[in-house]
């Protein structure tokens, strides 16, 4: 964690993936993300995976360095407190309904002091208000009718949706920086922003800044499928002597070169430069024109050698590759995590369970960078913040405690009690 934002002040309202990654990057950054959730925990508590007591693995790591209010937001009362929290701090990140109790006008209406000042980041399903979620807007991008063995019939072949939902990450950061721009703009006007970011936009409008709808656009079709080849130049998986699978690219004419050199293949590509007529040199166009028949020759040599004998001469000759693993391997390498200053110690997280935590993505080489901070327990910090950023008093937080409006932390709290 890094202090670069540790005068800023988030309320972030939100469950599943993109709005809490959203709050996540700004307190990894040293915001006071402030997340609030209904008493019994938002739809994304107890989400799968649960250890044996519990508690969602997942939430405990997107909410990490964050402070938790619980509200029965079911409630008037709990739904005000909720408003007034975001209206007085000045800045929300959410994914409830612009229809809801939190719309933009609901929260400029308590803030009578400077209503136009109010920043919210509201994330949204589609541009037209309907309803969408990572693999929803995935299947309307392409990509899985893209993805899958390049020998497939195009007619009858099934969608691969990827495991990961990226757009969901991706609108999260992409939601953290619009949050930043309007920061920067009320700074320098003194407005505040209503910015509202779409899922699907997000994901439809990554398909053209990536040139791939002008592609089909272009070229009037959709494009072939390509197993594990890289669209446009030279790139695939191959297998070594003893079984392992490996994946190399070649961009420029370095990383061309390398895997030649590293590959020992220089006189059957020249050979076959010679048959076809190209020049494997030119670029990444004749590479991915002929990739199969370069294919064969880099498979060919592949199949001679055991996978250490190849990474060593890959690596030698500074070839761009990297060896497939297992989630489960990936977690437990020392070059991906016990040797990455990405990663600090387990905090004391919620479950109890001890791993390896990521730090900010980004590395500052000039500041020293703390530990990673645990997620909060459900409601732990209710009091604190009521107290601090609403002025309540403590007999007034008493009354709402017993009232069933404020929650307390949950960490005493089983399974079987939420």
């Amino acid at each position: 964690m890094y202090q670069l934002l540790n005068d800023l002040c988030v309320i972030e309202v939100s469950s599943f993936v993109a709005s809490p990654t959203a709050g996540l990057y700004c307190a990894q950054m040293g915001a006071e993300v402030i997340r609030v959730d209904h008493k019994a925990g938002g739809l994304d508590y107890d989400r799968f995976m649960l250890t044996r007591e519990g508690r969602s693995l997942s939430w405990e790591n997107l909410n990490r360095a964050k402070k938790s209010v619980a509200l029965d937001l079911r409630s008037g009362e709990g739904r005000e407190l909720c408003v007034e929290l975001a209206a007085r701090t000045g800045q929300c990140i959410t994914n409830l309904p612009e229809q809801s109790f939190l719309s933009h006008a609901a929260m400029q209406a308590k803030r009578t002091d400077d209503p136009e000042g109010l920043i919210s980041v509201r994330i949204m399903g589609w541009h037209d208000g309907r309803q969408a979620m990572d693999f929803t807007v995935n299947a309307a991008s392409g990509y899985p009718l893209m993805t899958g063995p390049e020998e497939w019939d195009p007619e009858t072949a099934p969608p691969i949706s990827q495991p990961l939902p990226a757009w969901d990450f991706i609108t999260g950061a992409y939601s953290a920086f619009a949050l930043m721009t309007a920061l920067r703009h009320r700074d320098t006007t003194g407005q505040g922003s209503e910015m509202r970011v779409p899922l699907g936009d997000v994901a439809i409008g990554t398909l053209a800044n990536s040139g791939t709808m002008a592609e089909m656009l272009y070229r009037g079709g959709d494009r072939e499928r390509l197993g594990n080849a890289i669209w446009g130049a030279f790139g695939r998986d191959f297998q070594s002597k003893d079984g392992a699978r490996f994946m190399v690219a070649a961009l420029t004419p370095k990383q061309w070169k390398g895997l030649v050199d590293a590959f020992d293949v220089a006189q059957p590509i020249a050979e076959l430069e010679t048959e076809l007529g190209v020049d494997f040199d030119g670029g990444d166009r004749p590479r991915f024109e002929n990739r199969h028949r370069l294919f064969e020759i880099f498979q060919t040599a592949a199949q001679a050698r055991d996978y250490a004998a190849l990474e060593e001469s890959m690596a030698a000759h500074g070839c761009t590759f990297e060896r497939y693993r297992s989630h489960h391997e990936a977690a437990q390498d020392p070059v991906l995590v016990a040797d990455n200053p990405l990663f600090g110690p387990s905090p004391a997280n919620p479950s109890g369970f001890e791993y390896p935590a990521p730090r900010s993505f980004a590395n500052i080489p000039s500041a020293r960078v703390g530990d990673p901070a645990p997620a909060p327990y459900l409601g732990q910090h209710s009091e604190e913040v009521l107290a601090e950023k609403l002025g309540l008093s403590s007999g007034a937080i008493a009354r709402l405690i017993d009232a069933g409006t404020v929650a307390l932390s949950d960490e005493n709290a089983n399974y079987e009690d939420r």
